[in-house]
């Protein structure tokens, strides 16, 4: 494993204070109220520099999500002999599950928890993040008709897709507003995942 540079290092801590500036302004007065120089007063940063680590005030939450759809779309291109969409899938869910991992190092539990009842409470938010998810789901379930030609059609790859994605997302969402530690809450993720994907059995 490559070591993290300082420069690495330093730009993680600041997206990571913007972050956390914005989860908390977020709840206190709103998503809409909020705007990107608030957050970047309360991370003691320059406006500008929130705009050198992300594009847009809805960014500083979703900011994962393209990345976690080049893991997907990776895992993928790269399946086994004789894997099955299942199987697959269920590493697609690992390989991510590690770089989650890997990225939340350092991450206050309650912000996490904080981060998912604004998901689950917030309008805006949940209309938000249910266009991303769509978006990276499409693109998962279409390179998976392409991985198994044969066997899935678009519809039942998204069909799976949308179960696997669905399932983790809510029993993650779950788990963090309960508090779960991170034990559990993994374990948690992994038994939604398990039961979304048993319909591909």
């Amino acid at each position: 494993m490559v070591a993290e540079s300082r420069r690495e290092r330093k730009k993680r801590q600041v997206r990571q204070q913007l972050t956390e500036a914005a989860v908390r302004l977020f709840g206190e007065q709103g998503y809409e109220r909020t705007t990107v120089a608030q957050i970047a007063a309360a991370a003691d940063v320059a406006t500008k520099t929130f705009f050198n680590h992300f594009p847009s005030k809805e960014d500083v939450l979703f900011a994962d999500s393209g990345r976690h759809a080049e893991i997907a779309l990776g895992v993928i291109a790269d399946r086994r002999p004789g894997e099955d969409a299942a199987d697959l899938l269920l590493r697609v869910y690992e390989v991510m599950r590690e770089d989650f991992v890997g990225q939340s190092a350092g991450r206050d539990p309650e912000l996490m928890g904080a981060y998912a009842r604004l998901l689950m409470s917030d309008p805006t938010l949940q209309a938000l993040a249910l266009r991303r998810s769509l978006d990276v789901q499409r693109r998962i379930a279409d390179a998976l008709v392409e991985a198994y030609p044969d066997t899935l059609d678009p519809v039942s790859a998204s069909a799976a897709v949308g179960a696997l994605v669905g399932a983790a997302q809510s029993a993650a969402l779950r788990s963090m507003e309960l508090g779960e530690p991170e034990e559990q809450f993994w374990a948690s993720t992994r038994r939604g995942v398990e039961i979304g994907l048993r319909g591909l059995r």
